[in-house]
């Protein structure tokens, strides 16, 4: 059993404990409205950018001519992975689901006899997968010490992979993140960036259903828009795992604090009790010491 001094001591480093993981929720909750609004205000631009393209895509369908970064090079020999985490952790499951999401297609690729790049934004995606897949890593971001990440951190890593893909380092890219819906639900998406796969939308349903004649013409308008597009759903991908991380590390502590709770609520019980029958046991010693007199 143990002693009184050691009970005291766990209680008071539980507390203490406490005390952090309720401060981490505060600042998380805090945190999570912030980036919540922005994934929210980025999601209506993201839809209508894709609903233009989807639009334009449509002309250029069986088109020898159309662009590579809307076609692809015709064939998915290479597929280059971007999976995107976050640098801290104390999130719950948050950074884990994501990872074991791109863990599982990265084997499915594999077995398919598929080359596999992996492209890494985020410190903790990198911590869970370079001892597993070191020889295939390619590239490595976080944002450590970015106080706020903005679109041209996203822009960097989409110029760099525009890059890549016109020096044929792969055929097919595709992010995974975090996709924001609540506080207690994220939930781990895959979103192919090259060639382009249009997610149907209210706003993509309604532009491709709309004649449009676009001033210049396509294949100009689209050699600027899709490289716009790809940075856009890149900053996407890192809002939504802003909010995500975010609202996962409010839940996961409030959780360690109600824990933190519960233990030392038990722990002042066990105290109680085992100061009780030392007290007990004292006091039969000294009746059968009195006794024996």
């Amino acid at each position: 059993m143990a002693s009184l001094k050691d009970l005291q001591t766990r209680i008071t480093s539980v507390k203490s404990t406490q005390k952090i993981t309720r401060a981490m929720q505060m600042v998380a909750a805090a945190k999570l409205r912030r980036a919540q609004e922005r994934a929210e205000a980025a999601r209506p631009y993201s839809a209508r950018i894709e609903g233009v393209l989807s639009n334009l895509a449509a002309s250029f369908e069986g088109n020898p001519g159309a662009p590579k970064l809307l076609a692809g090079t015709g064939k998915d020999d290479v597929h280059l992975l971007v999976v995107a985490t976050a640098d801290r952790g104390l999130c719950g499951g948050f950074n884990t689901s994501i990872v074991r999401k791109a863990r599982a297609h990265i084997k499915e690729l594999q077995d398919d006899g598929k080359q596999v790049k992996l492209y890494l934004v985020g410190k903790k995606g990198n911590d869970a997968l370079k001892r597993q897949f070191e020889s295939i890593i390619i590239e490595r971001r976080d944002f450590q010490g970015v106080r706020t990440v903005g679109f041209e951190h996203a822009q960097d890593i989409g110029q760099h992979i525009v890059k890549l893909f016109n020096d044929e380092e792969f055929d097919v890219c595709t992010v995974f993140f975090s996709e924001f819906k609540t506080v207690m639900t994220q939930i781990p998406t895959e979103l192919q960036l090259i060639p382009p796969r249009f997610e149907h939308n209210d706003d993509a349903e309604e532009i491709a259903a709309t004649p449009y004649e676009y001033e210049p013409d396509e294949e100009v308008i689209l050699a600027n828009l899709l490289p716009l597009n790809l940075n856009a759903q890149i900053f996407r991908a890192i809002l939504e795992n802003a909010a995500s991380e975010q609202g996962a590390r409010m839940s996961a502590m409030d959780s360690a604090t109600r824990n933190a709770g519960e233990m030392i609520d038990d722990l002042t019980l066990l105290f109680n009790r085992t100061r009780q029958s030392i007290i007990t046991t004292e006091l039969i010693e000294i009746i059968a010491g009195a006794e024996s007199l």
